[in-house]
């Protein structure tokens, strides 16, 4: 069997106890040299098990090694960074596979997006505010579709993190305030989120660009009200608010 496993963001013990097992497994492991941390397979791979970065690989050359690994009765994992379902350029592979009728699967890891918030101690969705998370990145040499620009998606004044984009920290926050969000809306940069290194730059969209100075990859770009000091509380846990678990009269 071929395997499609998300790391996790960096942290050995961040990656799935399911994703950890099929790496123990595995005789044939292709992961993502410029992205998985390298302790991962240290930790997990078993003497033996041949491993390849793909970092300078092309998809012709990875989908060969997992046929390779497939057809040679080994299992073979690809491991991809984070959650492989956001911004893994892993459908393409999966295609390839499907065309040749290779069965895979696929194990989910934890997203950069999630250690990210976690670094900063906070969730995404405000209890009376936003209830929107957009995530997306910001137009490079990869063009995205013109209306899911930043600039159009301000306009909803969601919670938003912005991938692939921290080298043009600058031109992302002023597309945010030009789309809406105001200059002073809270912003933070995390780098490499649950790594050692892990950095946490706190800010607003007009300070941010400066503030991150020199780091312009493998960070997220986050804005909108979810970083401000707001105290807003659910009615889940309101003892006037009745529903399927709590009844509000015997409090």
């Amino acid at each position: 069997m071929i395997y499609f496993i998300g790391a996790g963001p960096g942290a050995v013990d961040l990656i799935t106890v399911r994703g950890a097992e099929i790496l123990r497994s595995a005789g044939r492991i292709i992961y993502a040299g410029s992205l998985v941390n390298p302790e991962i397979l240290s930790a997990y791979a078993r003497d033996g098990c041949e491993i390849f970065d793909s970092s300078s690989m092309t998809l012709e050359e990875i989908t060969g090694l997992l046929v390779e690994g497939q057809e040679s009765g080994i299992v073979t994992v690809r491991l991809h960074s984070g959650d492989p379902a956001i911004f893994g350029a892993v459908r393409e592979q999966m295609n390839i596979l499907r065309e040749k009728g290779i069965p895979f699967e696929v194990v989910p890891g934890v997203s950069s997006l999630f250690a990210a918030s976690s670094a900063l101690k906070t969730e995404y969705m405000i209890a009376g505010g936003t209830q929107t998370l957009i995530v997306t990145r910001a137009e490079g040499r990869t063009p995205v579709p013109e209306s899911e620009g930043v600039k159009s998606l301000a306009s909803h004044g969601a919670s938003i993190a912005v991938f692939l984009s921290a080298g043009m920290c600058e031109a992302v926050c002023s597309e945010l305030i030009a789309g809406g969000y105001d200059d002073d809306t809270p912003a933070a940069l995390v780098y490499r989120a649950s790594w050692p290194d892990e950095i946490v730059i706190r800010g607003t969209l007009s300070t941010l660009p400066e503030l991150s100075h020199g780091i312009t990859k493998t960070a997220i770009i986050l804005a909108g009200d979810f970083l401000s000091d707001i105290d807003a509380k659910s009615r889940l846990y309101d003892k006037n608010f009745s529903h399927e678990y709590r009844d509000s009269s015997i409090h």
